[in-house]
């Protein structure tokens, strides 16, 4: 017995309601070792931080290894796109891809269930994700 194919509709047919927000996320890693990426970590913040500032990243962080505490290179980055081949551009422009000191895999993701609670004081302009 075959599996049965499930398409994008039949996920928004289920998820109705929900907020089926359209996004992509890069997983990234290193292709030689430590070295190149941290040789190239202050470009690849700086190209983050604008992704940010132009809207177009929702989110990016690094993997802990499993003892969380050490990294071993590994990050995810989740941004708004037009399309697939939009998101691959937007990664391939990252200085990290493009120096050859990580390379990723992107994917299309349905951002369907969650909760982002954000505090913010008038008083002193602090603010906390929580």
């Amino acid at each position: 017995m075959s599996e049965p194919v499930v398409t994008r509709k039949d996920i928004l047919a289920a998820c109705e309601g929900m907020l089926s927000k359209q996004l992509y996320v890069y997983h990234t890693k290193p292709t030689n070792g430590l070295g190149p990426v941290m040789e190239n970590v202050g470009p690849h913040l700086e190209f983050q931080v604008q992704l940010e500032k132009d809207g177009i990243m929702v989110g990016a962080g690094p993997h802990w290894n499993d003892d969380e505490e050490t990294w071993g290179g590994e990050g995810m980055v989740i941004i708004r796109a037009d399309s697939l081949a939009h998101a691959r551009e937007i990664a391939d422009s990252d200085p990290m891809h493009k120096s050859g000191a990580r390379d990723y895999v992107v994917r299309p993701w349905l951002l369907n269930e969650g909760s982002l609670t954000i505090k913010v004081n008038f008083s002193d302009g602090s603010r906390e994700i929580i």
